[in-house]
């Protein structure tokens, strides 16, 4: 046990120096230095940080989980990331860069009316703290304890533990995004992105070379060979997700993920120049390709080892796992990346959430006149009142009955197609006006609340994410003709401001959607 405590503050402490290191010279008082890292991020740090945002304990425990019981077909949530991440490379981020944006809401205040990005300033909010951030936390909590067994410890039961274990990863948590603001997120996200490359390949590694008997390619075999319908990357239209989502609420999905939530593409508008920003997105692309090995494929090694025993409650197949591949001189160090996952997606969203909330309420709405050390110190504060909320809801998501990756897909449904669907009208269709944006962000909200969680429609709720998608944009047609405006100060402010793009994009691009198509080739 005295290395597994070893490697755990070992490396968790090098992450705390090498942070506070990288912060010794910078001005962390005003809203640029705070929120947005003083515009000084480069593309392996826009890289490293986007991947460890998007990448915690619920994609290690949760798509594991769901890889485990459903297949190699959960593969679709990592691979088709890229092809949205070049979109966004192309088509967004250049947009967003010209307007010279600290917020998406403030994109839409730009588009349509502020009354726009007021609402949807708190639905982002809301839907951090009610949704993606307890889940973060819990599937943070059973990774860290099932490693240390503190319930063993501490002569505690299991619930217990999990509540105090979700109350120190929040604190911890919390302090990163409270005291350092985004460069001390981002720079810490670098390390333990390293961390978990390197910690995540070694459980399949180990894994595969134990099952091959001494060779890693043996051991793929075996476990294609004992389950090949696992490997079928083709789902079917009754399993969890089939094929088909693909052309119809999957890309929505990930397009708005990658190009357009806050928590990810924060990072991006705290870049030093387009082309940065550009490199960074196309490295991220490149990273999601390689994720499967450490979120996919452990879930199907698992299955090899313990076959159906835990189809009711796959979230603990990871967790089991690690325990019988990985020699316990490595549990502390394993622990460490894990601890550094969750804490760089939960205090990402935290200073992404404090962010949206100082800028485009605050500000906005209630001190337009405030001071820059005002308006830091009141994004601390509302870290901290967040925290406390997602520490509060975190027990509540436990035994979700089809998984924790799942459930937090469903949930963010509630809140990112209303959104994302004025989005990309507010980017690419002119004639939907400010008049049609509300229309639209209404009818979503209200349609996938009554068709998930009310009357239970028997379609699978990626195809609810298309379908709506697409209503929203006959209603926010109709309603903008009705109440036919324009917004001509808008084009203007887009057509003034012209940064020099990376000339390799394209190509870079390219090899990437290629990759992605292939695939989906070999393993169909």
């Amino acid at each position: 046990m005295l290395y597994t405590y070893l490697g755990f503050f070992g490396f968790t402490l090098l992450v705390i120096f090498y942070t506070s290191y990288k912060l010794r010279k910078d001005n962390l008082n005003t809203s640029n230095g705070y929120f947005f890292a003083g515009k000084s991020l480069s593309a392996p740090v826009i890289a490293g940080s986007m991947l460890l945002t998007n990448i915690s304990t619920e994609h290690l425990i949760g798509m594991n989980g769901s890889a485990y019981k459903n297949g190699i077909i959960v593969i679709a949530w990592e691979v088709t990331s890229a092809i949205a991440l070049v979109i966004a490379a192309i088509y967004i981020i250049p947009r967003f860069l010209k307007l010279e944006l600290t917020t998406i809401p403030e994109f839409l205040e730009k588009r349509f009316d502020s009354s726009v990005r007021s609402v949807v300033a708190v639905l982002l909010v809301s839907s951090y703290v009610v949704t993606l951030l307890p889940i973060i936390l819990y599937s943070g909590a059973i990774n860290i304890e099932s490693i240390f067994d503190f319930a063993t410890v501490f002569s505690i039961t299991k619930e217990e533990s999990l509540v105090y274990t979700v109350l120190a990863i929040g604190i911890i948590g919390s302090a990163y995004a409270i005291f350092g603001g985004l460069k001390a997120v981002a720079f810490s996200d670098s390390l333990n992105g390293i961390g978990l490359m390197l910690g995540g390949l070694l459980v399949t590694i180990i894994a595969l070379y134990q099952i091959g008997k001494g060779n890693i390619f043996e051991g793929v075999s075996s476990i294609y060979n004992f389950a090949p319908k696992k490997f079928d990357i083709i789902g079917k239209e009754d399993s969890v997700l089939p094929f088909s989502t693909l052309f119809t609420g999957l890309m929505i999905n990930q397009i708005y993920f990658w190009g357009m939530n806050q928590a990810i593409i924060q990072r991006a508008l705290g870049a030093k120049n387009l082309i940065e920003a550009q490199k960074g997105l196309i490295y991220t692309g490149i990273l999601k390709l390689l994720m499967p090995l450490i979120i996919v494929v452990p879930g199907l090694i698992g299955f090899y080892y313990f076959q159906e025993q835990y189809y009711d409650k796959p979230d603990l197949i990871y967790p089991l796992l690690v325990k019988k591949v990985l020699p316990t001189y490595l549990y502390g160090f394993f622990a460490a990346v894990i601890l550094g996952a969750v804490l760089s997606t939960f205090n990402s969203i935290l200073n992404s959430a404090s962010t949206i909330f100082c800028m485009d309420i605050y500000k906005k709405s209630l001190n337009k006149d405030t001071t820059e050390e005002k308006l830091v110190y009141y994004g601390k504060i509302t870290s901290i009142i967040l925290a406390v909320i997602a520490i509060s809801v975190a027990p509540l998501v436990a035994h979700a009955p089809s998984g924790l990756y799942l459930l937090l897909q469903e949930l963010n449904g509630i809140f990112f197609i209303p959104v994302s669907s004025i989005l990309v009208a507010g980017l690419f269709f002119k004639q939907i006006n400010a008049a049609g944006a509300k229309a639209g962000l209404f009818f979503g909200f209200v349609f996938y609340i009554l068709t998930s969680f009310v009357f239970k429609i028997n379609i699978h709720f990626v195809h609810l994410w298309g379908i709506e998608f697409v209503l929203n944009f006959i209603i926010m047609l109709l309603v903008s003709k009705r109440f036919n405006t324009t917004n001509t100060e808008y084009e203007e402010e887009l057509s003034k401001n012209h940064e020099k793009s990376w000339p390799g994009m394209n190509l870079a691009g390219t090899i990437l959607v290629s990759l992605t198509i292939l695939i989906y080739i070999i393993l169909s």
